[in-house]
């Protein structure tokens, strides 16, 4: 215990002095003071793992390798004497000398390891240097690079049975070894990757770039985790914020070690929780940032797909970075620039179909090449800021709240009027519990949707898009009826003969299924956009602007209720026939569009016509088709009605 009591106590002044003083320590340290950082950082490091190689019950059982503990201790010792002087050196020169005194006596592995890393960790707090990459590697990279570079000695899966690796002394390091990946951090990876390894047959790949070296040690260090623990680690992840809150960024990640997380969460979790991280990294990033980087790593697997031959899978990648990566960031990026979203979207939209129309690979390339360009700038801008602005956040709220809000909320202030009107409010139970429903409904998607399982972003389109279709239908034949009543004689008469038996029995059930319809519809969308907000902070002005929202949405209940209180029994029927003839139009439109964008229908572009959300006009010949259709079938069936009912439609 007491040494677990140490180690979290080093990680947390570790973690506390990167905090204060990592953006300070590449001008502190000079280039020579930082190179012996990482370099003795790298050799205790080397040792915690290897040690346990060399010795075992206090006897040695490979003395080549004995020997090399015995030297990377003296130089690790040796590297830390050469960082500046003060309090801090001398202490861990103590510790550093305590180390080669455990080695020196065959002391057992798990004490050496356990001296090293402590001895690590103390380094890096006295003297930080930056570990991290800038942002999460390239996936795809990293496993180009190791192909070239490393395939020949270490093997095509990384089991060190390349073609070289016959003779080699020591052999090439098997990646896919799980016990040694336990012991093994990012950053180890990386300083070998960067530096070489005296004494073995590993040169240096200094001449990389950084950023592929990063992709590299990426790449190595998850060869030994499989996708199903990957998975089992996405959902830990997603559950459990106290994970979240022991590796919240890059650099924790490339330092931690899973045999020493295990110490804390347990072994199984803790292989888990790491095999998801070392493949998908982008997981550290801010909300938008992940997923705009989710994004951008889909469309470089499309083009991977399409370049191979697989037409099929380069359109699902291309199609899901849109729906899971792009889609999520929508709210935030139209708040701060609309105009750079709709082009985000066009790009995207031009891939799928060059993707579909079966263009030469090259043109492919060059549209996803254009469609990170955007992206990246969305990331720039909305990197920008660490959170969102508080009139951004405001406005977001208050402007998705309306955008979602208003088309539901017009059909449901419509049917309270009408029962009102026909003096049938017993049944306004039913529409009330309809919405009601449609909003715990809502609400627990969203949850099940977060917590439990994943729902694509194709899933969420197509159940928002037969939703939209099936309320498109259902107020077609709501319009079309009453504008029908409109027209109607002795209509008192027919509400006192035919409205009380036929709201009395099915026509009540229906009530309640189009309010929760269109209400649902609506909320499980407004609820993730409001979850994207949240996740960017500016808290009180995402309240604000859903508070402001929804005060203008009782303002325009309000408003309906009374002034169709005034109109006429005639003139109520005739208004709202329109009103719900205008709104399925729109939701036709929405409804296409979602389809459209889950990759149930096609997309033929109308060039150069606008998109305009609020009509739910979207410039493709498939949504205007289908409105064109709606309108014609609406028109049709007004103008016979006006004929059987000449003198009532005349006056």
């Amino acid at each position: 215990m007491a040494s677990f009591m140490k180690a979290i106590l080093s990680l947390v002044l570790l973690v506390s002095a990167l905090a204060v003083g990592g953006a300070r320590a590449d001008d502190t340290l000079s280039p020579e003071h930082r190179q012996s950082a990482a370099a003795a950082w790298q050799l205790l490091d080397y040792l915690a793992v290897d040690y346990g190689g060399a010795v075992r019950d206090g006897v040695v059982i490979d003395a080549g390798e004995y020997a090399e503990m015995v030297e990377f201790a003296g130089l690790a010792r040796e590297r830390i004497a050469a960082l500046p002087a003060g309090p801090a050196r001398e202490a861990l020169i103590a510790d550093a000398e305590a180390l080669a005194a455990a080695i020196g006596r065959k002391a057992s592995p798990a004490e050496v390891s356990r001296l090293a890393r402590a001895l690590a960790d103390g380094l890096l707090a006295a003297y930080p240097v930056a570990l991290a990459p800038s942002g999460p590697p390239d996936a795809a990279r990293g496993a180009a690079l190791y192909s070239e570079n490393c395939a020949s000695c270490h093997g095509a899966e990384g089991r060190g049975d390349g073609p070289l690796a016959a003779g080699m002394e020591p052999p090439p390091v098997d990646f896919t070894d799980a016990s040694r990946a336990r012991e093994r951090s990012l950053y180890a990876l990386y300083s070998v990757i960067s530096r070489g390894l005296d004494g073995t047959p590993m040169p240096s790949f200094s001449h990389l770039a950084p950023e592929d070296r990063w992709a590299l040690a990426f790449h190595v260090g998850g060869l030994a985790f499989s996708a199903e623990e990957a998975e089992k680690g996405a959902r830990l992840w997603r559950e459990r914020a106290e994970l979240r809150d022991m590796i919240p960024d890059l650099d924790a990640l490339v330092k931690s070690v899973p045999a020493l997380l295990a110490e804390t969460i347990g072994a199984e979790d803790a292989q888990a929780v790491t095999a998801w991280l070392r493949h998908h990294p982008e997981a550290l990033l801010p909300p938008a940032a992940a997923s705009l980087a989710r994004a951008s790593t889909l469309l470089d697997e499309a083009r991977t797909a399409y370049e191979s031959g697989r037409i099929a899978e380069a359109r699902q990648q291309a199609l899901a970075a849109y729906l899971d990566g792009f889609e999520l960031v929508e709210p935030a990026l139209k708040v701060r620039d609309p105009a750079l979203m709709r082009r985000i979207e066009a790009a995207m939209a031009a891939v799928r179909r060059a993707i579909t129309d079966g263009v030469p690979a090259a043109e492919v390339a060059t549209r996803i090449d254009e469609a990170q360009a955007l992206i990246n700038s969305a990331a720039r801008l909305l990197g920008s800021q660490e959170k969102a602005s508080a009139v951004a956040s405001f406005v977001g709220a208050l402007t998705i709240l309306l955008r979602e809000g208003v088309e539901a909320l017009l059909v449901v202030v419509a049917m309270i009027a009408f029962l009102a009107k026909s003096g049938r409010r017993r049944l306004l139970a039913y529409v009330h519990g309809g919405w009601i429903a449609a909003l715990v409904a809502g609400g627990a998607t969203w949850a099940v949707a977060t917590h439990l399982v994943a729902i694509s972003g194709a899933g969420r389109e197509l159940s928002e898009g037969v939703g939209g279709l099936l309320a498109a239908v259902i107020l077609v034949s709501v319009g079309i009826w009453m504008h029908g009543k409109s027209h109607a004689e002795a209509w008192q008469e027919y509400i006192s003969r035919t409205m009380t038996r036929a709201l009395s029995r099915k026509s009540a059930w229906f009530l309640f299924f189009l309010s929760f319809l269109v209400v649902y519809r609506e909320a499980f969308e407004t609820i993730l956009f409001y979850a994207a907000l949240w996740s960017e902070g500016a808290h009180q002005a995402v309240a604000g602007g859903a508070g402001a929202g929804a005060l203008a949405l009782v303002v325009i209940a309000w408003a309906f209720l009374r002034y169709s209180r005034r109109l006429p029994i005639r003139q109520f029927f005739l208004l709202s026939a329109w009103l719900m003839a205008i709104l399925a139009v729109v939701l036709a439109g929405k409804g296409v569009a979602a389809l459209q964008e889950a990759g149930w229908i096609g997309a033929l572009p109308l060039a150069h016509l606008p998109r305009i959300d609020v009509i739910g006009f979207y410039p493709t010949w498939q949504g205007v088709a289908v409105q064109l259709l709606t309108i014609l079938v609406l028109l049709l069936a007004f103008h016979l009605q006006g004929r059987r009912h000449p003198a009532r439609a005349a006056g």
